[in-house]
């Protein structure tokens, strides 16, 4: 049940990762890092690794964008 919900957390954070990816939206990345983090810890809690390996990739995605945008150093 707990990889259900890290992966409904995950796709929730992918849709607002989406439109971060536009120019002048990028700070929308920080508000998917907490999102994605927390279906991390749910995903690590269940038995499965999909939800979390999901989340993670989501985790990559927006810090990618973030490094490549300059908001993180």
């Amino acid at each position: 049940m707990l990889n259900i919900v890290s992966i409904l957390i995950g796709i929730v954070a992918l849709l607002l990762a989406i439109p971060s990816t536009i120019p002048f939206l990028g700070w929308g990345n920080w508000f998917v890092l907490p999102i994605a983090l927390a279906g991390v810890g749910v995903g690590a809690l269940s038995s499965s690794n999909g939800g979390r390996n999901f989340c993670l990739l989501v985790l990559v995605l927006a810090v990618l964008r973030l490094m490549l945008g300059g908001g993180i150093i």
